[in-house]
């Protein structure tokens, strides 16, 4: 864990040049602008006022979410301080034309418009992929929906849990343990996983851009990108025609494919070889088995007894501690890694090695940690510039960069097309 962090002065990621419109909110979208916004990207967040217009909660929902220490400014919670650094907030209340006409003039300096708003709702404001590709031509318009536009659900709501549970992902702990009663992965996985093909998505539509100087409509729907991700592995035997065996893949389904218990903890095991294999169990007292018993002398043999290949495992990690396992087990290659608990994460010596929690001071929320860019480009290194900001922090700063002047953005305020930025940190 990293000592209070300076932010990042420069640009230095692949994607520096590159200005994302973001309208998106809550996870699936921040997290993927997020990601382009390490890499480099600048990302203009667009928020919304309140809906009663009576100073209620506006803007990204997730602002709201979560307990905020006391004296920081409320919109300003932990997931969203998590999904949303290296962005500027710009608050417009697209119901009012105005707002609408300096939202277009912000796309024409623009290489991607991001959006989850309901496709319907944008063609409503005049926001459609038509509609825009007038003002940038080469634009690429970023639909992030629930359920793809070909299909008789298409335009209906959707969010992780109902994504989990369309896709067959609430199936998975059922074909663990064996009850009946189908629950949600606990992990916002239907949002997160969208939002990597998202980013995906975007960079390789820059690419094309790049090469051919053409945009494009790109729908990244949860429905559909959730069932692939899930069926990568549990499509299984139901590839083939007529099916050569079940639903899912039982290395993965096994019930006892999890962390073993050792005498002073947990530890996650996985002996891949027949070399690695015959060295555990050697290990573990119990030289010869792996050779000698046919269930599990060859690969096909391991697999179709795999369950009690792997119920023969804690029985013996329960004989030594993590860490002596850990010294045996690692200089053979073996991989093996010691189990954390959620609260065990901020202290793993890896963790600390390559500073992944990085403490900051925000000026308006105080000391928090942010996760340091995982992923590392020799050349071109993903960095954090920017705090999560406030509601509509940067809208005039923004409103100026596409030319408009004091007197202009003024009178948009008195309007109430756009927001003013906050005025203290708690406010």
């Amino acid at each position: 864990m990293s000592e209070t962090s300076e932010l990042g002065t420069n640009v230095t990621g692949p994607l520096k040049g590159v200005r994302i419109i973001d309208l998106t909110s809550v996870v699936f979208g921040a997290y993927a602008t997020q990601i382009l916004g390490d890499y480099g990207a600048d990302v203009i967040k667009v928020e919304a006022p309140s809906p009663t217009g009576g100073g209620g909660q506006g803007g990204d929902i997730m602002r709201w979410a979560g307990k905020v220490p006391d004296g920081a400014a409320h919109d300003l919670g932990p997931i969203f301080l998590t999904i949303n650094r290296n962005k500027r907030s710009i608050l417009l209340d697209l119901r009012k034309q105005s707002a609408v006409d300096a939202l277009m003039k912000l796309v024409a300096s623009a290489d991607v418009l991001a959006s989850n708003i309901r496709y319907e709702g944008m063609k409503r404001l005049g926001l459609s992929y038509e509609d825009v590709k007038k003002i940038k031509p080469d634009i690429v318009f970023v639909h992030a929906a629930g359920y793809g536009s070909d299909g008789p659900y298409a335009g209906l709501p959707a969010y992780d849990d109902l994504i989990q549970a369309g896709s067959g992902s609430a199936d998975l702990l059922s074909r663990v343990d064996g009850d009946p009663k189908p629950r949600y992965v606990p992990t916002l996985m239907a949002d997160k996983v969208s939002g990597l093909f998202m980013a995906n998505a975007i960079t390789a539509a820059l690419f094309h851009r790049q090469r051919t100087g053409q945009g494009q409509f790109v729908e990244v729907p949860m429905f559909e990108t959730i069932t692939s991700f899930v069926l990568a592995e549990h499509f299984y035997g139901h590839v083939f025609d007529p099916a050569t065996g079940p639903w899912s893949y039982g290395r993965v389904t096994n019930p006892d494919r999890r962390p073993y218990r050792t005498k002073n903890g947990y530890i996650g095991l996985l002996p891949y070889s027949d070399k690695q294999w015959d060295q555990f169990f050697e290990l573990a007292g119990k030289p010869g088995v792996f050779k000698n018993d046919p269930r599990f002398a060859t690969y096909k043999a391991r697999t179709q007894n795999i369950r009690e290949l792997y119920a023969m495992i804690e029985e013996l990690t329960e004989t030594k501690t993590t860490e002596e396992w850990l010294a045996a087990l690692v200089p053979l290659s073996i991989p093996a890694v010691k189990m954390n608990r959620l609260d065990d994460l901020q202290d793993d010596p890896h963790l600390k090695a390559v500073e992944f929690f990085q403490r900051y001071e925000h000026p308006h929320a105080g000391p928090y940690f942010a996760l340091r860019p995982p992923v590392r480009f020799g050349e071109t290194p993903a960095n954090i510039r920017r705090h999560p900001p406030r509601l509509g922090e940067q809208t005039r700063e923004v409103l100026a960069e596409i030319g408009l002047d004091a007197d202009a953005i003024d009178a948009l305020e008195r309007e109430g097309a756009v927001g003013p930025a906050p005025k203290q940190a708690a406010d």
